[in-house]
């Protein structure tokens, strides 16, 4: 059974592909699981997506390194550039504390002020200051780096001098991966990047194609001579029964899109479509686009280019055509605000980028589409 990448694999392969580490202590089965098919499972994460997978005795950890670094893979609480300043700061303090060792909200807290005033002057009497150590100290035990021991960091809200007891855990000193060369050798993210695709070796473009496909929305063809995209329709047929022997997706390949989808969604993934309302807007945005191509032409690599005006006199006739059935939310807004929101979440979803003052529409948008049936105001009504 070792050798064989069974159902069991799948699962195991499926949730680290999802989670940041399993922790031993906080799932054991699913800890026990991926150590009984780890053969398998680090021979796939390597020869197929060039990652690696760090099995210790109190967690594993595929390190899955993007591609190409994407808007929504930064940490989803944090607000600002200084929530991740504060958190860089927060994890070289934990760094020079012993595992086990225990500390103050305040010492930390003087630290990163002592340490931090070159690049902006961090002064815990100011709210938004304190909000953001708040968002950081959340996430650092969130994600087990520090435990509670005893006070409410939420405290720290309403005045600077709140007190809250941490123990550093052992998780860590394995939260930093490992760079190519000495950190302070880099002087711009994209020799971190280039760093990152050296070291794919044998077969890059399959494991960059792999790699892609599981951890991005979509990859875009992006010219007629587009090498990676071209190895996907050549190759499409035979990555894809790999794909589905090892997991529960399916490859869908179009003229200028490919990605995979999922017929039966763990409740841990992030799905479009879902039950966000702005979803509803989405999908009626395409279908609108579906039925007026004359008017709105996709170009050669099925863009559909659209000032933001277009963009936003388009959504004001759904509005007068659907309105009455979006969320109470978006029929509160103007059509400006609701506009912001939905060029949002198309970047989120890889649907679109904006470009100054241009909103390029991709063809992922268009694979889905969406409407109210014809007689939605009754059904509301009853």
């Amino acid at each position: 059974m070792e050798g064989l990448f069974d159902e069991k694999a799948v699962q195991g392969l499926d949730y680290l592909l999802h989670h940041f580490w399993v922790l031993r202590k906080e799932n054991p089965a699913m800890y026990q699981l991926i150590r009984e098919r780890q053969k398998v499972l680090k021979r796939y994460a390597n020869d197929k997506l060039g990652l690696h997978l760090h099995i210790r005795q109190h967690f594993i950890k595929l390190e899955k390194i993007p591609i190409v670094p994407e808007r929504w893979m930064g940490i989803q609480t944090f607000q600002t550039p200084m929530d991740y300043m504060i958190f860089c700061y927060a994890l070289a303090f934990i760094e020079g504390k012993s595992i086990e060792e225990q500390f103050l909200l305040s010492e930390l807290c003087e630290n990163i002020r002592a340490i931090g005033y070159e690049q902006i002057e961090l002064d815990w009497t100011v709210y938004q200051h304190r909000k953001a150590l708040i968002r950081v100290m959340k996430i650092l035990v969130d994600l087990h780096l520090i435990a509670t021991i005893d006070g409410d960091v939420q405290g720290f809200d309403h005045h600077e001098n709140q007190e809250v007891l941490y123990e550093v855990t052992i998780y860590s000193r394995y939260f930093m991966r490992a760079f190519p060369e000495e950190f302070t050798q880099y002087e711009h993210v994209q020799q971190l990047i280039e760093g990152d695709r050296n070291m794919l070796g044998e077969d890059e473009r399959r494991k960059r194609v792999y790699r892609q496909l599981f951890t991005s929305p979509a990859i875009y063809r992006q010219d007629g001579q587009d090498q990676d995209f071209l190895y996907i329709r050549n190759f499409r047929n035979r990555i894809n029964d790999d794909i589905e022997r090892h997991s529960d997706f399916k490859l869908h390949v179009f003229k200028n899109v490919a990605f995979l989808s999922v017929t039966e969604p763990k409740k841990y993934y992030d799905l479009f479509p879902n039950t966000r309302a702005i979803t509803d807007i989405l999908l009626q945005l395409s279908h609108y686009l579906h039925t007026h191509l004359a008017s709105y032409p996709p170009r050669e690599n099925g863009d559909i280019v659209l000032t933001e005006g277009q963009l936003q006199a388009v959504l004001e006739e759904i509005r007068e055509q659907l309105g009455e059935g979006w969320a109470k939310l978006y029929r509160d807004k103007t059509t400006a605000a609701v506009r912001e929101e939905v060029v949002e979440e198309l970047m989120n979803w890889r649907m679109a980028t904006l470009d100054d003052g241009f909103v390029h529409i991709h063809a992922l948008l268009g694979v889905l589409a969406g409407t109210y049936p014809p007689d939605y105001q009754k059904e509301a009504e009853k």
